[in-house]
């Protein structure tokens, strides 16, 4: 992803995206051949073509007599792909000119610094939101490459120190607009000015790619000198805001650390051009031109990255602004942090890793698949160091909660590598997941799996102590909304209303019936632990009732246990309905009863009572009737806990773009069946538990020699 002289360079904009971001410079939606040669030019140097490219490219559109435009990636953007489960190019996300030449090009394809040096666009409005988003993008931490390891571990200790970067990514207007990277004569300058001007042992140098000889060899004597007095060299591109934590000042040659610095609110030295020197924001070296007026740094990011920058939506190819273009690569640094840490799967079936390495891609690469505890804990314990932060521990190993093998977290524990639990999400797909239909949501747990109460969870750690910040409720609001109005629940399968009439003037209660070794009631259940005994205990209770059961659809498509035969549970419900969707369901019932199950939480979405008789991770908050008394230790309304349950625990997946996502995406893709249509596998699979669930009914026709109708009844009771 970098030239040889070490300029950022990025893959070309699709079509696609080239259409959302600059639609002036297509011709019928594609990149025109001929008088388009400013948007063919535009993705080239995107390929690779470094300055000396740059300046061929000016020669050619020049003997053309077109404009020529060269295009970047912006501010925001994704990490390069990675691993072989990667796309081939990464998302974009931001895009801005970086040069415009030739004849006039169209007049609102400006660059940051065609933007600057004009005037009339700096509204009062606009600066405060310039602001307002400069501070929320040193928030997020997500600017130019965000997504190398920290250099937490190799910088000095302590504040206060001086970063000289010696090679860094080109911005708009500076030294790819003036023939090249700065040489070496001005880099060590710059070196030789901060050593000057602070102690060497506060001096950090920022030299990537010094090991493979891409410093110059005319740098190389100033490199050991300065190492020699004390300055920590730093080899490798590393997270630049890292390094503004710590940094009292930051040289710059005029690349985009040095803006980013700016943005952070550490000074700048700066030793080269760039469309951020010569406002006066910067220190600036004498051969730099000067401006004719002074800018501040919210008037220079604002017409960098508010005006001339453009945002693109990826999950729906269309224009976006600032903010929302910074909420979506937030919530994607979250995941790579996450996603750094794991090094191998484990427990994952054949036919799902494929999308699970699409949930745990990161910018290190994907990790690797194992069967056995053994070829797991190995594979983590090999991870290559580099990939790894200086003195920290070995990367985690995640394992699907229900199949980990035999004596992987006794081997994980005794070799100090993380264990890391993973389940389907909340809203999982449309489709049940014995049926081999992959999932759009994953929880993935680093203390135990929320349906274990004999562990804290991190769900439950992060519902006791979150702080839900009023936006966060405002949003859980919406999508709890969301989910009710379009009848959303975990699997969505197809279902109308139940063909039943429900009686008016008695109380309707509905109890859902469970997978029976499900590890949600082996571990979170009760005294009651069967389908059976729960319709038992919701007739005993409510004698006067009209109770409805709903086999599980996994029961039902007859691939786990738990099956009640229709005759045994028509002795406690008035109706047994398994063609209705859950959701249809609820909004006809008062109450819900329930051992575990998700439905008791769908319940809670739509206002209805719901009565537990085991310990699932919604009741204990105040929110339910708890047949086992349980303390939380907090009290939560429920809004609050739809944003930890729904927004902050779970991961989700977009089937469409593979991208991370949040859970409005998903719930918009669930209504596009094209994106879940059951292949091959799929099909078979449910032929398969056709198959087994009429043999089980057949089974359950026969007569068990010496046990009458009431015995057989008290013996599923028991069991």
């Amino acid at each position: 992803m970098r030239s040889s002289e070490g300029v950022n360079i990025f893959r070309p904009l699709a079509d696609g995206a080239m259409a959302a971001l600059f639609p002036e410079l297509l011709r019928d939606g594609h990149i025109p051949a001929a008088t388009g040669i400013a948007a063919r030019i535009a993705t080239r140097i995107a390929t690779g073509v470094g300055a000396r490219g740059a300046a061929r490219l000016r020669a050619r559109a020049a003997a053309a007599g077109v404009p020529l435009v060269l295009l970047a990636h912006g501010l925001l953007r994704a990490p390069p792909p990675q691993g072989r489960f990667g796309r081939a190019t990464a998302p974009c996300l931001s895009a801005l000119v970086l040069e415009i030449s030739g004849p006039p090009a169209p007049a609102d394809v400006l660059s940051p610094g065609g933007v600057l040096e004009t005037r009339g666009w700096e509204t009062p409005a606009l600066l405060a939101q310039a602001a307002l988003a400069r501070r929320a993008l040193a928030t997020a931490r997500v600017g130019g490459e965000w997504w190398h390891g920290g250099a937490a571990g190799e910088l000095p200790a302590g504040n206060g120190y001086a970063v000289v970067v010696l090679a860094e990514p080109a911005v708009a207007n500076g030294w790819s607009s003036h023939g090249g990277p700065p040489g070496e004569a001005v880099l060590a300058a710059m070196l030789d000015q901060a050593l000057a001007e602070n102690p060497a042992d506060r001096v950090v140098v920022l030299a990537p790619g010094q090991a493979r000889g891409a410093i110059g060899h005319r740098l190389q004597p100033s490199l050991a000198a300065a190492a020699a007095r004390g300055a920590t060299i730093i080899g490798r591109p590393v997270d630049p805001w890292v390094l503004f934590d710590r940094a009292r000042r930051v040289y710059s040659a005029g690349g985009e650390i040095g803006f980013l610095a700016l943005v952070a609110g550490v000074p700048v030295a700066a030793f080269g051009p760039a469309f951020y020197t010569g406002w006066g924001a910067t220190e600036d070296s004498p051969a730099l031109p000067r401006h004719p007026f002074r800018r501040n740094i919210d008037e220079i990011f604002a017409g960098a990255c508010l005006v001339a920058t453009r945002y693109r939506d990826p999950f729906h190819n269309i224009r976006a602004n600032f903010d929302e273009a910074l909420v979506i690569l937030a919530d994607w640094r979250r995941a790579d942090e996450a996603n750094r840490r794991i090094a191998v799967c484990v427990g994952m079936s054949f036919w799902k890793r494929r999308r699970i390495a699409d949930f745990v891609r990161s910018s290190v690469g994907a990790p690797v698949f194992r069967r056995t505890a053994g070829g797991a804990v190995a594979a983590a314990l090999r991870e290559p160091g580099a990939r790894r932060e200086p003195g920290s521990q070995p990367r985690a190993i995640a394992g699907w909660a229900s199949r980990l093998p035999a004596g992987l977290a006794e081997a994980a524990a005794r070799h100090g590598v993380p264990l890391i639990r993973v389940e389907d999400g909340f809203i999982r797909s449309v489709g049940l997941g014995s049926d081999f239909l992959p999932p759009a949501s994953l929880v993935f747990d680093s203390r135990g799996m929320y349906f274990d109460p004999s562990v804290r969870s991190d769900l439950e750690i992060l519902l006791r102590e979150a702080a839900f910040a009023p936006a966060l409720v405002a949003r859980a609001r919406r999508l709890a909304a969301q989910l009710v109005t379009r009848g959303i629940t975990k699997y969505n399968l197809a279902g109308t209303g139940p063909a039943i009439a429900v009686p008016s003037g008695r109380r309707k209660i509905l109890v859902p019936g469970q997978v029976e070794d499900d590890l949600s009631i082996e571990l979170g259940g009760g005294e009651v632990r069967t389908n059976l005994a729960l319709l038992a205990e919701a007739r005993a209770a409510n004698p006067d009732a009209y109770i409805l059961y709903k086999p599980h659809p996994d029961v039902m498509a007859g691939h786990r246990k738990g099956a009640v035969p229709g005759i045994e549970a028509r002795r406690f419900a008035d109706a047994v309905v398994e063609g209705a969707s859950t959701a249809a369901l609820l909004a006809l019932v008062d109450e819900v009863h329930t051992m575990t199950s998700l439905a008791g939480f769908e319940a809670l979405l739509r206002g209805r009572t719901v009565v537990v008789y085991g310990r699932p991770f919604y009741a204990g908050w105040g929110l339910t009737i708890d047949q086992l008394a349980q303390d939380r230790g907090r009290r939560l309304t429920l809004d609050e806990l739809v944003a930890g349950v729904l927004i902050l625990y779970p991961r989700y997946l977009d089937p469409l773009t593979r991208l991370p996502c949040g859970p409005e995406i998903v719930i918009e893709r669930l209504d596009h069946p094209e994106l879940w249509r059951p292949g091959l596998l799929v099909q078979a699979r449910r032929l398969q538990g056709a198959m087994t669930r009429r043999l089980g009914e057949l089974r359950a026709l026969v007569p068990i020699p010496g046990s009458g109708p009431a015995r057989g009844l008290r013996e599923r009771l028991r069991h």
